[in-house]
């Protein structure tokens, strides 16, 4: 196996405040994961290493060949797919949805005067039949709904043909019919071998979709458990994550936990 993300010992600190917490981690080329944990667990912080965007306080970050601080960011981040609502906020309302995805390929946001080829518009017009929504090809961003906003950041994400697809909550604040929706398509992708290695944040277990391989669940910018997904993901380990006690039950390769003492829940 080759790994594309390896932290050893990985540490961030902000304003005295320890975001993440010597964290070891390795993300294989043929993994998919899932990382899990409470508000404030440093699930985030965790990702924008993963895209480049931050560089540990101490420990080492090894990231598809390179590690963080000796190599140039700007030519290691095209290498890795991101979809979050951070970057859905810097797409102009009134972008073209097509242009959304194909400008993925210069990593700008929002088309200028940027030169691309018929293969660049034949890749994303594919990516956008893939995600079903290419219907929407040339309808403004700001119109589309949340979901379709979601499905055209995944389809982005993949513009490039990333080694490591990095997916930050997709399925928040869409409504039950949106998410399952997303969530079986995401399945789809997990499940695909061409795919490259992922990594999906979320706080619910409901949100993971079947094909997932590993899971990480984090707890104060501290590790709880990590490892392959069955294994991993237990009541036991999802009670110490959220600190409430939780039962835990998987049907069909969907996830779903409820408080086991019937005094409020997590997901």
């Amino acid at each position: 196996m080759v790994a594309v993300a390896d932290l050893a010992g990985v540490s961030i600190v902000r304003g005295g405040t320890r975001l993440l917490d010597d964290v070891d981690w390795t993300v294989d080329e043929t993994d998919r994961w899932v990382v899990i944990g409470p508000n404030g667990a440093g699930k985030t912080t965790l990702l924008q290493i993963l895209a480049a965007q931050l560089h540990p306080t101490s420990g080492v970050a090894g990231l598809l060949g390179e590690v963080l601080g000796t190599v140039d960011v700007f030519e290691l981040r095209p290498r890795i797919g991101l979809a979050s609502a951070a970057l859905a906020d810097r797409i102009p309302k009134s972008e073209r949805v097509h242009d959304v995805v194909v400008s993925a390929s210069y990593a700008v946001v929002g088309r200028w005067r940027e030169d691309y080829h018929a293969l660049d518009h034949d890749r994303a017009a594919g990516l956008l039949r893939q995600l079903r929504v290419d219907h929407l090809a040339d309808r403004t961003f700001g119109t589309l709904s949340e979901g379709e906003r979601k499905r055209v950041q995944i389809a982005r994400a993949l513009m490039t043909d990333p080694e490591l697809l990095l997916l930050d909550e997709p399925a928040a604040g869409l409504d039950l019919a949106g998410r399952e929706s997303l969530v079986r398509t995401l399945g789809e992708l997990a499940r695909d071998p061409a795919a490259p290695a992922s990594v999906l944040v979320t706080h619910h277990v409901e949100e993971i979709p079947a094909g997932i391989t590993h899971a990480l669940l984090l707890r104060e910018g501290k590790v709880v458990a990590s490892g392959p997904l069955r294994a991993t993901l237990t009541a036991e380990t999802l009670s110490e994550t959220f600190r409430l006690p939780l039962a835990l039950a998987e049907i069909d390769g969907r996830w779903t936990a409820r408080s086991a003492n019937g005094r409020g829940g997590v997901g």
